[in-house]
């Protein structure tokens, strides 16, 4: 589905990412760990056309996507899950909900001003995903009220009903709760179950661990190692980059 060949990036001296390759499968949870400052989150904008490879190419479903713009790269069906929230604090879980529709910058200001009709099929996907995360009751409070833990749940609903192929997920459970970490883990099994495909970025190795069917590893913008959690967890340069071992 989303193959990473030789990327390369540079901010002044640093080598943010330094010949990274993996691929991410269709129908499989893959997540990227590292120490901080490994360059996880530059390859996440990478992909997502934040920024762009001095070298090397990201394909997508068989098409280059490396230079193109994070709109077009959204529209061919990757949506993401940002680290901080980005919720519209005056508008309901609803409305906030129903503007993820549509990604094109000119049809979320028509949402946005309500010049785009809100349907029928929208309200039903709106319910729909607010049951699957377990909001439903929610549904007409502002976002300004909701703790912290809802509003990843709601961004992680945003990123759901969002037009996608592949879903990125950047840290979905930092801050939250154990309570709520196990909710999304299960979330997250739950979606895979149902054909999604989740790449996702993450500190807390146990929620890691427990969900992903393959791990890739970055130290200072390479990747050391890549397989299972079991192979991940007994992996000689991994527990080195993490534990100084």
């Amino acid at each position: 589905m989303l193959q990473l060949h030789n990327l390369h990036k540079r901010f002044g001296g640093v080598k943010a990412v330094d010949d990274c390759s993996f691929n991410v499968e269709k129908g499989t949870i893959t997540a990227l760990i590292g120490p901080n400052g490994s360059g996880k989150t530059t390859v996440f904008n990478l992909v997502c056309g934040v920024l762009q490879p001095d070298s090397g190419k990201i394909v997508f479903f068989g098409k280059q996507i490396s230079k193109l713009k994070p709109e077009t790269i959204s529209n061919l069906g990757i949506s993401r899950l940002f680290q901080q929230a980005r919720l519209f604090g005056n508008l309901t879980v609803r409305e906030n909900l129903l503007l993820a529709f549509d990604n094109e910058d000119t049809k979320f200001w028509k949402n946005f001003f309500g010049m785009n009709p809100i349907t029928k099929k929208k309200e039903e996907k709106v319910s729909e995903v607010l049951k699957t995360i377990g909001m439903e009751k929610f549904e007409n409070k502002q976002a300004k009220e909701l703790s912290y833990g809802q509003k990843r749940l709601v961004e992680l609903a945003k990123a759901m009903i969002n037009p996608h192929k592949l879903l990125m997920l950047d840290e979905p459970v930092a801050g939250v709760n154990p309570k709520l970490r196990k909710e999304i883990a299960e979330l997250l099994l739950k979606l895979k179950k149902q054909g999604e495909t989740v790449f996702l970025i993450e500190h807390d190795m146990n929620f890691t661990l427990g969900i992903a069917d393959n791990v890739v590893v970055m130290d200072e913008g390479k990747v050391i190692a890549e397989g299972t959690p079991p192979q991940i967890k007994k992996n000689p340069k991994v527990l080195e980059a993490y534990l100084g071992e």
